[in-house]
């Protein structure tokens, strides 16, 4: 297969992960004699300073010509620290998902055995976690009408939702209900805002269509308590912008590291893959950054285009990485191994399974490790 793809590192640790990540990547085409060509574009905080926009129009272009989009992170500290800037590294990517029409985010979460003991909550509580959120992603608050009274003592931020706009992630969702455990959770406010209960009208209403898939609902203060009382009651949620945000970080804690959660942006012409990890300015340069998040966005990619054995084989290189403790300081924080290193023996192994083993003194010298 011959893919194009939109290399969009963005801001702090994303052009380290990312560069892991296209390692993976090329370390499958040369595997399965796949083609995958990258055509890099600047966006948010770097896009700022050398264009003066967190989007330039090239990169758009760039990103609406490519089959996919692997993206690395963005923010940067100068513009979080400052509340009066009026132009920000997130606009660029809020901007993005909406010219693309990127409607759906998709993240899943699951737990790695050899990791449950990294974990801030109890091994049986988390053990066998295994779920996906879909979250809406080009409407709501996020993109509502925003206000500011003329003397600075009153604003407002407008949250609205179309029948379309939650029909459209709706069926989405379903879809992936049916080929999972056939359960559906709709997580809303319905008993307080008009948008949450047009969101739960709509969902019952498209759930008539997928009789096998068990529909239920909780209220976001209720689910955002359930994610850490019980999270192994969860299949495929299903819930708006904010509320997604908020829940798919908070479920991050359940894995062990926010630097294993990947996820997918899906709209109906193209597809945008992405660590959920922030742009992590301490670690910037350090060399330390976790790519694991990145490099399961890479295999979220190859899924969207039905390359699943190719998915699978990241998934198990990833897999034995943990395994072997071949980790960055998040995870090991006793002898652990570069962000390099990490990507190093994720490709080695991608590429001779078989031969590929533990040795950390080859790996520290950036040699094989395969002997």
């Amino acid at each position: 297969m011959n893919l194009k793809i939109a290399l969009l590192s963005g801001d702090g640790i994303g052009p380290e992960v990312t560069q892991q990540a296209v390692k993976i990547l090329n370390a499958v085409a040369e595997k399965y004699k796949h083609t995958f060509t990258y055509e890099k574009a600047s966006v948010g905080a770097i896009a700022i300073d050398e264009t003066g926009n967190p989007l330039p129009d090239e990169t758009l272009q760039i990103c609406a010509n490519a089959d996919a989009i692997l993206f690395g992170a963005i923010g940067d500290p100068k513009y979080d620290n400052n509340p009066t800037a009026k132009v920000r590294p997130e606009q660029g990517l809020l901007k993005l998902r909406k010219s693309l029409g990127l409607f759906a985010n998709i993240r899943p979460l699951t737990t790695y055995e050899s990791l449950i003991h990294q974990s801030n909550l109890k091994e049986h509580v988390i053990k066998g976690t295994d779920f996906v959120i879909y979250r809406e992603l080009t409407s709501g608050i996020y993109f509502g009408e925003k206000k500011l009274s003329a003397n600075g003592n009153e604003a407002s931020d407008t949250c609205k939702y179309t029948a379309e706009e939650i029909d459209r992630i709706s069926h989405l969702a379903f879809k992936a209900a049916l080929v999972r455990r056939k359960k559906l959770t709709l997580v809303d406010k319905a008993n307080v805002l008009e948008t949450s209960r047009l969101w739960r009208k709509r969902v019952t209403e498209i759930a008539k269509k997928y009789p096998t898939v068990k529909l239920e609902f909780l209220f976001v203060d209720n689910a955002a308590m359930q994610l850490i009382l019980n999270p192994t009651q969860f299949d495929v949620i299903l819930t708006e912008n904010m509320f997604g945000d908020i829940l798919s970080d908070e479920a991050s804690v359940i894995s062990g590291s926010i630097g294993l959660l990947a996820s997918a942006s899906i709209g109906e012409h193209t597809a945008l893959f992405e660590p959920i990890h922030g742009s992590y300015p301490q670690a910037k340069g350090k060399n330390i950054a976790n790519p694991l998040a990145a490099v399961l966005s890479a295999a979220m990619l190859l899924e969207h285009f039905d390359l699943y054995d190719e998915a699978e084989d990241i998934k198990i290189a990833i897999e034995k990485s943990i395994e072997l403790n071949i980790s960055t300081p998040d995870i090991n924080t006793i002898n652990h191994f570069s962000t390099t290193n990490v990507g190093n023996f994720l490709s080695d192994f991608i590429l001779d399974e078989e031969n590929t083993f533990y040795n950390k003194n080859n790996i520290d010298l950036g040699q094989s490790t395969i002997i």
